[in-house]
Order: C-alpha cells, then structure tokens, then sequence
C-alpha cells in the first residue's frame, strides 16, 4: 500500500513540472533552418529541371533512332514504340514544368 500511496504522490508532484516546461521551448532554431532548406531546394530546382530537359533530349534521340532503325528493319511493333517516346517526351517537359510550379516556383 505504501509504495502505492508514494507512486501516485510522485505522479502528482512530477506532472506539474513537465506541465511548465513545455510552454517554454524556444523554436525559432527551426525557422531558421526551414528557411535554408527552402533556400537550398530553390537553388537546386533550377538545376534539376535543366537536368530533365537534357535527359528529355537524350532519350528522344536515343528512341528516335531506334524506332528509325526498326522502321528500316520491317518489324511489325513501331507504333508502340513511337508511343513510349511521344509519351516519355510529354512526361519529362511536362513534370519538369508542373513540379515547379506545384511547388511555387517560378524561372
């Protein structure tokens, strides 16, 4: 019974203590590193999107030619691979513009 009786004593004397504590925490370290990662991410936005745009034009040029090579060959399948570039092609121009501007981000 006594260790009962001083448990909940104890209980009662620790929780206000905690209870004040926790009002005051200084945050404004966290604003200041959200900021340079907001930084950090816009800097690097820019170079990711020219990266989607050469990766773009190298896969265009890379299907292009096999499609090419497959249309002189006489293979039956050439519609679907003119599809997947046509498609691969929309994709990259077209996340490497919507991304951006879902994020807020403007060139």
């Amino acid at each position: 019974m006594r260790t009962i009786v001083m448990t909940i004593l104890l209980g009662v004397i620790q929780i206000p203590d905690a209870a004040a504590k926790c009002g005051g925490v200084n945050y404004s370290w966290g604003a200041d590193a959200l900021a340079t990662a907001h930084d950090f991410t816009v800097t690097m936005m820019q170079y990711v999107q020219y990266i989607c745009y050469a990766v773009a034009g190298v896969v265009s040029v890379i299907s292009g030619l096999l499609v090419y090579i497959k249309m002189q060959n006489g293979e039956s399948d050439t519609k679907k691979d003119i599809e997947l570039l046509v498609g691969a092609g929309l994709f990259l121009i077209g996340a490497s513009i919507v991304f951006p501007a879902f994020f807020g981000y403007r060139t």
